[in-house]
């Protein structure tokens, strides 16, 4: 089971793109660490009598700000077997005590990088960000490699009509950096609308993406680098360019991925927390995590969710897959 837990919304960054931009004025939460690791003993008692393991996932907001980060990660893996990631601007990277305690008590890491330095340095509002990031992650992945840590280190990318164009070479320069993984996105228009319509891929970009893909990830197999990226998740992305809602009428909600906010809500996805979403409150035991499908897949039908009629969910339409 995959459990990604939005644990603060305060950023550092000033990203065009993202609902978190350190730059927009409302009011922003953290998880109580304790909230945490009181929920997780319930997952530490699910993975030990289903034996399917569990990844904790932390996003935010730029994850690394919350200060328990790493505490509770090494509470979680020691005490309950619970691997955790995260998924980082990178701007804390810099830090050798950070990439120390990212080699102890995190599986995976996934660094966002959007671009070129360039591109990369303007979208995100961070001048030396490329720079900074590239020293970082090369730094980290020598230390990995001194340690024999076990640790994934992905790069994901917000593609959009402005960067697709430098794609095939970023590829190559995160493959220079140590990355084992690379993964996309497509940009999206909820988090931030104003800056959606002038920067979205169009529909000859996505038929350029999928056009580039497959000889794409050849070459970076050949270079040891795994990128992700499905012919239903290409597809996913070609029917967002042309508008064309696809509709989910049964995702399995609950069953192998649940996502939980910064206000200690659980539901299917980020996208239908407000109306699916449920108290960690109201979770006590193994039972009634393990109920969270049924109640979920009822919630669906009932509800019938706006997001569900035009699925944005990246794991629904298998981003990690290749």
């Amino acid at each position: 089971m995959i459990v990604v837990w939005r644990i603060i919304e305060h950023c550092n960054l000033a990203c065009d793109f993202c609902a978190y931009d350190r730059r927009l004025p409302f009011e922003r939460h953290e998880v109580e660490a304790e909230l945490v690791e009181n929920f997780s003993g319930i997952l530490g008692d699910y993975q030990k009598a289903s034996g399917d393991k569990v990844l904790l996932s932390w996003i935010g907001g730029e994850p690394m700000l919350w200060e328990p980060l790493f505490r509770v990660s090494q509470f979680l893996r020691e005490t309950y077997g619970i691997a955790c990631s995260t998924t980082t601007n990178g701007s804390t990277l810099h830090l050798a005590r950070v990439r120390s305690e990212v080699l102890a008590n995190l599986t995976e890491l996934t660094v966002s990088v959007d671009g070129l330095a360039e591109f990369h340095n303007s979208v995100r509002n961070w001048p030396n960000g490329w720079g900074r990031l590239e020293t970082a992650i090369k730094a980290l992945s020598k230390e990995r490699d001194d340690v024999r840590s076990p640790l994934l280190l992905r790069a994901n990318v917000v593609l959009m009509h402005d960067n697709l164009s430098q794609f095939e070479a970023l590829c190559d320069a995160l493959a220079d950096w140590g990355f084992d993984e690379i993964t996309f996105n497509q940009l999206g228009g909820r988090d931030r609308p104003e800056f959606f319509p002038m920067h979205r891929l169009s529909e000859s970009d996505a038929l350029s993406l999928i056009s580039m893909i497959p000889s794409l990830q050849k070459r970076m197999a050949l270079r040891g680098v795994r990128l992700c990226g499905s012919t239903p998740y290409l597809e996913r992305i070609e029917a967002s360019s042309r508008n064309q809602k696809l509709a989910i009428t049964n995702c399995d909600p609950g069953k192998k991925f649940l996502f939980i906010d910064e206000r200690g809500r659980v539901s299917p996805c980020n996208f239908t927390s407000s109306e699916f979403g449920i108290p960690i409150s109201d979770i006590t035991n193994v039972d009634d995590l393990e109920s969270l499908p049924r109640v979920f897949s009822k919630a669906q039908i009932i509800r019938n969710h706006t997001a569900c009629q035009d699925c944005p969910s990246t794991q629904v339409s298998a981003k990690f897959a290749s």
